[in-house]
């Protein structure tokens, strides 16, 4: 079987037990990614890793910029890399028990998984809604395309009212709190999918008046997406971390990654961004990015949003779960020289059927976060 780039590292969570891969590096290395890897030799061992286990194999260096980690044996991805894998191909050993045993036996684990980590799956709950900006931004509903013919009217217009400004004015002086909101509705066939950042201390706007506007460039029903869209807003606002600086500590780096489709272009990207810096800008960094690699503004803001949504996400995670910092830089330049090619940005220009595939795989990741949420229990 061909692989692509460096093998994986193996691990042992115990000492002298069995060694592992991580299930998402092991599938880049069989050129087998997004799940297809499991789909496609159903018979392979593998399972996730306990919160106890995360924690050694984040200790290790390894897998610090995932939210979960499936194991597999280091045994048998070798055994496919060596071209054995067709014993793979059938179903698992626990395929043979009945469906009422597997269910039972899920059942078990998770009254096992929740009495001893009870805490962690609530601070896990709390955080459900945080962990969708780790997921790659999807392409956005386009604004309706302008009507030729006679002058659209706005249902909910806009205007300036200059008795207002002395409001205005004391509203430029608040401190600018930038929230990242991600909407992924759909109501009746109806579509919303949009990213932006929002000011937290927003006196002049309310999301409904926001939201109202949206759905006269989107030309969406009014009456079904109002309340959902002001709704989200509100609750994304309300959890959002305040603080997002670590002025405790003089390094405290969390790895970032960009998986941005806009149009059929898509952008891959992966850096390191200090928290204890206050200097640190996502929306200076998203513009001088964009320049570089000659991209237009739509990336601009989708990039500033996807660090502002990853950053809001280890600054609520990082103490909760104790993850360990990252090793201390020792050179500005990246050792061994292999490494270099996972940390650029990295730009295609997909066909037709590329975007529809990914369109699909977007829904279907939206469907089963739906599912989640609604199995996490309240607080």
């Amino acid at each position: 079987m061909k692989t692509s780039g460096p093998k994986p590292k193996t691990f042992r969570v115990e000492e002298g037990g069995e060694e592992y891969m991580i299930g998402s590096e092991a599938g880049a290395w069989l050129k087998m990614v997004r799940g297809s890897l499991y789909k496609r030799y159903p018979g392979l061992w593998r399972r996730l890793a306990t919160l106890e286990e995360r924690k050694v194999i984040c200790g290790m260096g390894i897998g610090l910029s995932t939210t979960s980690i499936t194991l597999l044996k280091a045994s048998e991805v070798e055994d496919m890399a060596n071209g054995d894998e067709d014993q793979y191909k059938g179903p698992p050993p626990e395929a043979s028990t009945t469906t009422r045993e597997r269910r039972s036996a899920k059942l078990n684990r998770e009254a096992s998984w929740t009495s001893h980590h009870g805490q962690a799956a609530q601070v896990a709950a709390a955080q459900a809604h945080l962990s969708s900006h780790m997921d790659a931004v999807p392409s956005l509903t386009v604004a309706a395309k302008q009507r030729i013919g006679p002058k659209r009217i706005r249902t909910y217009p806009c205007f300036y009212d200059d008795n207002k400004l002395p409001l205005l004015q004391k509203a430029a002086e608040q401190p600018e709190v930038l929230v990242p909101i991600r909407l992924d509705l759909e109501i009746e066939n109806h579509k919303l999918r949009d990213t932006f950042l929002w000011n937290k201390n927003e006196a002049m706007t309310t999301p409904e008046h926001f939201a109202e506007l949206l759905c006269d460039d989107m030309e969406l029903p009014a009456a079904l997406f109002i309340q959902p869209i002001a709704g989200a807003i509100r609750a994304q606002v309300e959890q959002h971390p305040g603080d997002l600086v670590a002025m405790d500590e003089e390094d405290r780096r969390v790895p970032i990654k960009l998986n941005i489709h806009v149009g059929n272009i898509s952008l891959n990207d992966q850096f390191e961004w200090d928290l204890s810096c206050p200097d640190n800008s996502p929306e200076e960094f998203a513009r001088q990015l964009c320049s570089d690699l000659g991209l237009g503004g739509e990336f601009v803001s989708t990039v500033a949003y996807s660090i502002r949504g990853q950053i809001s996400w280890h600054a609520r995670t990082m103490y909760a779960f104790g993850d360990p910092p990252l090793p201390t830089l020792k050179s500005v330049l990246r050792t061994p020289i292999q490494d270099t090619e996972h940390w650029c940005p990295r730009l295609e220009v997909l066909t037709e059927a590329e975007m529809e595939k990914k369109i699909r795989d977007q829904d279907r990741n939206t469907r089963r976060m739906r599912r989640l949420a609604h199995a996490v229990p309240p607080w």
